[in-house]
C-alpha cells in the first residue's frame, strides 16, 4: 500500500492528502460500482474522497467507510480526509466543508441542470457564517469554497472571521489558473484541483487536454500515460488534485504519481502550452433574470 504525502493547511493537526478521489460522475447517481471503486481505492492507499450531495455520492461513500472499517481496511474513519459541499453524510465529522458554487437556490429539492428562475445571489456573509459555526461546532475541521474566483475570494475575506482554508477548482496543463492560484497563495489558501484530465466525456469538460500534442509527447518519453504527466504536473505545482474514475486499473494508474519527476525541460513546455481552455463553464447559472448576466459576471473575467 502506498503512502501520499499530506500538505499542510496551517494546523498542527493533520493535512490534506496530495491525491485523493473524486465521486462526480454525470447523470450524478449512486451504485455499486462507486462503492466497488471506493473500497478498492481505500485498499491501494487513497486516504483523500471527495463528495458532495449534488454529486448523490455521500451515501455510498458512508457506507463504503464502514465496509472498509469492517473489513479492516483502516482502523476508523479518523485515517480519511472527507470533502463534501454544503450538506452532510453519514459521518459525524467532516474534514473539508465547502461552499460548492458562488450561487444559491431557492429552497427544496434540485436536479441538474437546475431551473434558472431558482438560481438567487449568494449572500457571501450570512452563508459563510453559518460555514463558520459548522467548524466551531466541531462538524468539520476545515471550511472552504470550489469554484470561486480572485474577487468573490476578496469579498469572502473582507467578512471572514475564519478565513477559506480551500478553493477547489478546475485545473489542468490546458486551465492552470496561474492568477488565482497566485492570490490563493499570497492569501494562504490552498488550491485543490479537480478535472486534472479535462473531465472528458463529461457533459462539462474537453478532449483536450487528453489529445495535447505537448502531453504526448512528453508522456510518450517519460514511458507514463498522459493523465500521469498530467497529475504529476499538478502535484509538483504544490496542489492537492482529485480524480474520478471507477475503473480498478486506472485508479492504481492515478495513484503512481509520486516516485517521479518531470524535468525542467518538461515544466517549460507544459506551461508554455497557449490553448488555455476552461472546461466547466456554468453557463447554466447565466439568464437575464438571474444574479449572473454572462459567463464574464460569473468568474469575474477569469474564463
Amino acid at each position: 500500500m502506498r503512502s501520499i504525502p499530506e500538505i499542510s493547511l496551517g494546523s498542527t493537526v493533520r493535512g490534506i492528502p496530495s491525491i485523493g478521489m473524486g465521486t462526480a460522475v454525470y447523470p450524478f447517481t449512486a451504485s455499486e460500482t462507486m462503492k466497488s471503486a471506493i473500497l478498492h481505492a481505500i485498499k491501494l492507499g487513497y486516504r483523500h474522497f471527495d463528495s458532495a450531495a449534488l454529486y448523490d455520492s455521500e451515501q455510498p461513500l458512508g457506507e463504503s467507510i464502514k465496509e472498509a472499517q469492517s473489513l479492516g481496511l483502516i482502523k476508523s474513519r479518523d485515517e480519511l480526509f472527507i470533502t463534501s459541499k454544503l450538506w452532510n453524510l453519514q459521518l459525524e465529522y467532516l474534514d473539508l466543508y465547502l461552499i460548492h458554487l458562488p450561487a444559491s437556490l431557492k429552497p427544496g429539492e434540485h436536479e441538474v441542470p437546475f431551473n434558472k428562475e431558482d438560481i438567487l445571489p449568494m449572500d457571501i456573509k450570512s452563508v459563510w457564517e453559518s460555514m463558520e459555526k459548522c467548524q466551531q461546532l466541531g462538524l468539520t475541521r476545515f471550511i472552504g469554497v470550489s469554484n470561486f474566483s480572485c474577487k468573490k475570494l476578496q469579498e469572502l475575506l473582507a467578512v471572514a472571521k475564519i478565513p477559506p482554508a480551500v478553493n477547489q477548482v478546475e485545473m489542468n496543463p490546458l486551465w492552470q489558473q496561474k492568477k488565482l492560484r497566485k492570490f490563493c497563495k499570497e492569501n494562504g489558501i490552498h488550491v485543490t484541483a479537480y478535472s486534472p484530465l479535462g473531465a472528458k466525456g463529461t457533459n462539462w469538460g474537453t478532449n483536450s487536454v487528453m489529445e495535447c500534442e505537448v502531453l504526448k509527447e512528453i508522456a510518450e518519453a517519460r514511458g507514463k500515460t498522459i493523465a500521469q504527466v498530467c497529475l504529476r504536473w499538478v502535484y509538483e505545482q504544490g496542489v492537492s488534485v482529485v480524480v474520478k474514475s471507477f475503473n480498478k486499473e486506472r485508479i492504481k494508474e492515478n495513484f503512481e504519481i509520486v516516485d517521479w519527476m518531470l524535468s525542467q525541460e518538461d515544466l517549460q513546455r507544459i506551461d508554455g502550452i497557449l490553448l488555455q481552455q476552461k472546461g466547466l463553464t456554468a453557463v447554466e447559472f447565466i439568464s437575464e433574470e438571474g444574479p449572473y448576466k454572462s459567463l464574464d459576471e460569473f468568474w469575474d473575467g477569469e474564463i
